[in-house]
Order: C-alpha cells, then sequence, then structure tokens
C-alpha cells in the first residue's frame, strides 16, 4: 500500500448505500498487445467468456487489431478504440476518425489514458485535458460514448488525498459541462499502480472515488454524480476484484494486463456479484 500522507475526513466506508443503480462496467484495455494476430481468437474467446447480463463490457484492442475483431464479440462486449482525433475523416494521417467507428457500428471510445499523456516516454507535447475534452464533445456529437480516463502519479499521492484530488479536478473541469452520466463514463486510474503489480487498497480507491464524487456533486450537480460510473485502473486483476468491488464508490474496472488473460471474466464476475 502507498502511504496516504495527510488525510482529512471524507466518506471512506465500503457499506452499500442507496445510489441510482449504477450498472457496473467493466473494460479491458488490450494495449499494444499482441504481437501475433494468431492470438486474437483467443483473446476475443475471454470477452465472450463473460456473463455480460449484469455488467457491461468493453474492450479496446490496439489500433492494428480494431478491424479484426470489432464485430466477433457474441455476448454484447462492446469495442472501444484507445484513441481517436476530433476533426473526422480526411488529411489526418496516423489518426482515427470517430466518423470511422460510427459506420462500424462502435459505440464506446476511449481517452485520456496515461500512456497517451506521456507516460511511456513518448517525447512529445502530452495530450492536454482541455485537447481531450474537445474530443470527448466530438465524440458525443457523433452519438458514441466516451470513456475518460484520469489519475495522478506517485509523487502526488504521497502528498496525499488532497493533492490527488486537486490533481485530478484539474483534469476533470475542461469536462464540467459534458459530464452526462449516459454517456461519459471515468476511469480513475493512479498512474503509480498500472502495470506495476501494486494496486491500491481498496481504502484508498475509495477515499479517491468518493472525493472525485464529491466534487461533481458540488461543482457540477448531485445528479450527475450520484449517476456517473467511476471505474478503477491500476493492477486490477481477479484476486483483488471481489474486496475492490465492495467498495460503494467504485463502479468497475479498467482492466489492463488481466484483460489478457482468461481470469479477465472472473472479474466481471466480482462485480456483478457485488453490484446486484
Amino acid at each position: 500500500m502507498v502511504n496516504l500522507g495527510n488525510r482529512r475526513p471524507i466518506e471512506t466506508r465500503r457499506f452499500p448505500r442507496l445510489t441510482m443503480g449504477r450498472r457496473p462496467i467493466v473494460g479491458g484495455n488490450w494495449k499494444c498487445n499482441p504481437a501475433e494476430i494468431s492470438k486474437l481468437d483467443g483473446l476475443v474467446a475471454n470477452i465472450n467468456a463473460c456473463d455480460t447480463s449484469g455488467c457491461d463490457v468493453y474492450v479496446c484492442p490496439s489500433p492494428l487489431h480494431v478491424g479484426l475483431v470489432y464485430n466477433k464479440f457474441t455476448n454484447g462486449a462492446c469495442v472501444a478504440p484507445q484513441n481517436c482525433n476530433f476533426k473526422g475523416c480526411g488529411a489526418y494521417t496516423g489518426e482515427m476518425a470517430v466518423d470511422q467507428m460510427v459506420d462500424m457500428g462502435m459505440k464506446w471510445c476511449l481517452i485520456g489514458h496515461s500512456e497517451r499523456r506521456g507516460e511511456f516516454g513518448l517525447p512529445t507535447p502530452v495530450e492536454s485535458s482541455e485537447l481531450l475534452a474537445t474530443k470527448c464533445k466530438y465524440i458525443l456529437e457523433k452519438g458514441m460514448k466516451c470513456i475518460y480516463a484520469i489519475g495522478e502519479p506517485l509523487p502526488i499521492r504521497e502528498q496525499g488525498i488532497d493533492a490527488v484530488l486537486a490533481y485530478c479536478v484539474e483534469q476533470l473541469t475542461p469536462f464540467k459541462d459534458i459530464l452526462d452520466p449516459e454517456k461519459v463514463v471515468l476511469a480513475y486510474e493512479p498512474v503509480w499502480s498500472i502495470g506495476t503489480g501494486v494496486t491500491a487498497s481498496p481504502d484508498q480507491a475509495q477515499e479517491t472515488h468518493a472525493a472525485i464524487r464529491k466534487w461533481i456533486s458540488e461543482n457540477v450537480s448531485p445528479a450527475c454524480a450520484e449517476g456517473i460510473r467511476i471505474q478503477y485502473g491500476g493492477s486490477a486483476n481477479a484476486k483483488n476484484a471481489p474486496e475492490l468491488s465492495a467498495c460503494a464508490d467504485v463502479d468497475g474496472f479498467l482492466v489492463g494486463g488481466a484483460s489478457l488473460k482468461p481470469e479477465f471474466a472472473e472479474i466481471v464476475a466480482a462485480i456483478a456479484q457485488a453490484k446486484a
């Protein structure tokens, strides 16, 4: 567990409370995997093994593989590309257009992942939250839905929950006018836990999710705060999913490495059971 530093009172208890019945949602981010297309059938089978009756499921294939698997899911799981532009089709080399996604029947798109914000060391300017808000508006205008990833690096976490919330608020502020619970899902991913095997404790996850929800209540609306789904991401797996699922403000997971394994279905089952 990472030290929280100075703490202030906030709702952190992991007991059930009255909600608007937020339906859980779990996403599998395949990132830049697999290396061989021969492995795609197995990954698709992992997703199709999920029981989606009590949980929404989406998967984020690598850009090269989206067109190979987007119509392979048989249980209602949706494909969500890992990025998009905000201009549509045209002379935009290297981009993926929302218009193309709509034509292919896709319903979701992921934006803002820390690895798109420069976390893997790409020596170019990071995508700003203002740019991501522009992308989100375009996604929504085209009738799709958006998963927006936010989260803090380790030096911020070590300063405590106030610093964590302030960092996340900077990422959320450009989205204040477009946080529609029916169309936008937030994915809180502590950057220090992504791919490291170090997972935020359930208390840390609940405290942060509750703080984000409280800020939305005070700065957008109580209805938005109560309705919007907030996923946890950061080394989520079948082992820790049941305890994290018990947190009142954890509405799902954005899963990285474990989404490449059969255990992904266990993660979906764990939160579906916890939120039933």
